[in-house]
Order: structure tokens, then C-alpha cells, then sequence
């Protein structure tokens, strides 16, 4: 089977992975849809073909040595892919992620618009949270876009993998990818402070050392914005304290609570045409968040994301609510993504029967200074034909 010309179909039909594994045919992720490409399987030592193929020699080396093996592969007309090797069940499997070049505008994504400000602040922690697949990065990239396009400064980004591509636009955009550009989180981090950013983008924070990284970034005066792993906002702080021991917990709620801009948590949903949308919950680093984080009250945090839809504040429950009132998804599909179910149901029912419920009303998008013509400075590269951000 011709690996280029499956990646090929990934591409031009949007997709998001592409699998091969023995005794399997090759698949890929269509709109979350896992589907196969073909009818035929792999025999045994036919991927391990493809995969010595798409290695060098020290590369191949080095897949002895840790039966595990990252590359980015770049085909001409097609796109860029971020290649893992690995063994399963003494067979080598692939999994091929397509890199987008074009990254969505903030606009076309239906995101809350209270995100636009938190991404223009000056210094402060922003935390993305949800499932692999939930479309945090193409959210995250969106932002970062947005900041790109309408502020000046210099953005580093420590990935792994870099899944967007960003242009020098307004602002200077540094990549790091781990394993290619730096060795590992450990050593880009120590080095950050030096590069002199004003926007740091941590892609995931999976330990202690990184999260107490992304804290002393925020609190001395940079913007860092980075992913967890965790289903809401609740979840991940729960992770987050567990990072530490005990005698340290206070210390951490202090610091996360003073410097905390806002908790994204993200779930993708099935519209009625097949496509996803993301239902979005913001919990903003309110004086109120603050005091309830400091103090560990973090059971009454939902209710005050509840009650803050002023504030741009929304619970998983209001998004999916609020998107079925629109019609952007069937209330069969909120019902069955919502965290309490009867309470989506008796807001869709008052609602229908013209009760009081109505539709959180989110901050309008910041205007004025800070959407100035990128064309004001001069690396903007937009070229015509090329890949627009």
C-alpha cells in the first residue's frame, strides 16, 4: 500500500490521523469518525516496510535501541505530517498526524468571545483543558493567531509535536519542538526566561516541574498559555494539586490563584450535518475564583461559573444548552454530552414551554487598539497563494 498516497487522502479530505497496523487495514480520522481506507489488511512485516522507509540510518539505530521513533515528513503539494513509530504485539505500527498549515481564524471557530481578551492580557496563566481530540490545539492555534495578527511582541512555543505552523505576522513567533529544535520540556523551559518572550505556550503540562515552570513564567510578568489533560476545570485543578505533596498545596492554590486568567475546558459535538462544534466552559480568574481557589473551596466553583455569564463565564451544561437553543446541535446530542443530564433537560424543557431560562449573552469581542492592521509592522509575510492564517 503506498503510504504517500494514503497520507494524500488524509490531506485533501481533512482527516486528523492516519493508522496502519498489522492484520488491520489502513484507517483514518474523519471529523473524529475513525474509517478505513481501503479493504485489504496489512500482513505481518509489511508496515515494518513503510516504516524503514521513512527512516535514516541513525534513526533506525535509535528505533532498535527505544522501539519508539518520532519524525515530521514533509511531501511537496500535500502537507506536513508528524510521523510515531511504534511496536505493538512484536509488529511495528504508524500513526500519521496532519500538521494543518492553515490555521482557523478565532472568528470561524463560534469560540466564546471573552477568550479574545484573555488572549490579549499582559501576563497571567491560561489553561485549555479536555480529552485528546477534543480540538484544543486547533483552538489554542486560533488564539495565538489572533494575538499574532493584533499585537506586537514575541511569542515562543515550546510542542510536542508542533501541530500548526505559524507566520511571523505582528508579532515574532519562535517554534520549539521537542525531540527537534530542544532536547526535551526540561531544557527549552530552563532556557525560555533567556529568549526575552512575552507570550509563552507550554504544549502540555504533565508534571510538577512544568506546571511550577508555567507558574513562575506567569508571575513574573509573561502570558503563558498551555493544555491539560482533564475533562473541566474542576478535574484539572484536582490534577494540578496532586502534582504536589502536601505540604506544598497551599502555596500552589496562592500562586495558581493569583495568577490565574482562565480555565478553557473543551468537548467537540456532532452537528445535525456531520460536522462537530465546540462546546465550550470558561471559568474566568475572578476576585470570587480566586478567593474559592486559594482557600481550596473548589466544590463551589461551578456555581459560581453559573451564576458569572456577565463575566463570560459558562458551565459545560450552559454551552450545550445554549447551542441547542441555536440549533447548532440536537438536544439528543446535549443530553448526552451534558454533565447532569435532568439539568439540561428541565432547561430545555422550560425553555420550550417559554420559561425564564434564556441564553447566557457572552461579553461582545474586544474592539479599538488592539485589532490594528497587522500590515503595521513589517513582518507580515503574507504572500498571495500562500497558506492564510
Amino acid at each position: 500500500m503506498d503510504f504517500p498516497a494514503l497520507l494524500k487522502i488524509l490531506a485533501n479530505q481533512d482527516g486528523s490521523d492516519l493508522y496502519l497496523s498489522t492484520g488491520a487495514p489502513p484507517c483514518a480520522k474523519f471529523n473524529g469518525v475513525l474509517k478505513p481506507l481501503g479493504s485489504e489488511t496489512f500482513k505481518p512485516g509489511e508496515v515494518a516496510s513503510i516504516a524503514q522507509g521513512l527512516m535514516d540510518e541513525e534513526q533506525k539505530l535509535e528505533f532498535l535501541r527505544e522501539l519508539e521513533m518520532n519524525l515530521a515528513v514533509s511531501l511537496a503539494g500535500i502537507g506536513r505530517f508528524r510521523i510515531n513509530i511504534f511496536m505493538q504485539r512484536n509488529e511495528v505500527s504508524i500513526v500519521a498526524r496532519n500538521i494543518k498549515l492553515d490555521i482557523p481564524r478565532f472568528e470561524d471557530l463560534f469560540l466564546p468571545p471573552v477568550l479574545l481578551e484573555v488572549v490579549m492580557e499582559k501576563h497571567g496563566l491560561v489553561l485549555f483543558v479536555g480529552a485528546t481530540g477534543s480540538g484544543k490545539s486547533t483552538s489554542l492555534a486560533a488564539l495565538i493567531d489572533y494575538r499574532n495578527r493584533n499585537a506586537s511582541g514575541h511569542i515562543i512555543t515550546i510542542e510536542d509535536p508542533v501541530e500548526f505552523i505559524h507566520r511571523h505576522k505582528k508579532s515574532i513567533v519562535n517554534q520549539r519542538e521537542v525531540g527537534v529544535d530542544t532536547r526535551s520540556f526540561r531544557a527549552a523551559l530552563k532556557n525560555t526566561l533567556r529568549q526575552a518572550p512575552d507570550v509563552i505556550l507550554i504544549g502540555e503540562i504533565r508534571d510538577r516541574e512544568t506546571m511550577e515552570h508555567a507558574l513562575a513564567f506567569a508571575d513574573t510578568g509573561h502570558l503563558v498559555i498551555s493544555t491539560l489533560h482533564a475533562n473541566n476545570a474542576n478535574q484539572a485543578l484536582d490534577r494540578i494539586i496532586n502534582f504536589f505533596p502536601e505540604e506544598r498545596r497551599a502555596q500552589l492554590l496562592h500562586d495558581l490563584g493569583n495568577n490565574l486568567k482562565a480555565f478553557v475546558s473543551q468537548r467537540l459535538v456532532k452537528t445535525p450535518d456531520g460536522k462537530r462544534r465546540a462546546a465550550v466552559e470558561v471559568m474566568m480568574g475572578t476576585p470570587t475564583i480566586r478567593d474559592l481557589i486559594q482557600r481550596n473551596e473548589l466544590t463551589e466553583l461551578k456555581g459560581i461559573m453559573e451564576k458569572s455569564g456577565s463575566l463570560g463565564m459558562q458551565t459545560f451544561d450552559s454551552a450545550l444548552f445554549n447551542l441547542a437553543v441555536e440549533g447548532a446541535i440536537s438536544e439528543e446530542e446535549a443530553l448526552k454530552n451534558a454533565d447532569s443530564q435532568n439539568n439540561v433537560r428541565l432547561r430545555l424543557k422550560l425553555h420550550s414551554e417559554g420559561g425564564a431560562i434564556t441564553l447566557t449573552t457572552p461579553p461582545p469581542a474586544p474592539t479599538g487598539s488592539r485589532t490594528a492592521s497587522t500590515a503595521e509592522w513589517g513582518l507580515v509575510d503574507d504572500e498571495p497563494g500562500g497558506p492564510q492564517a
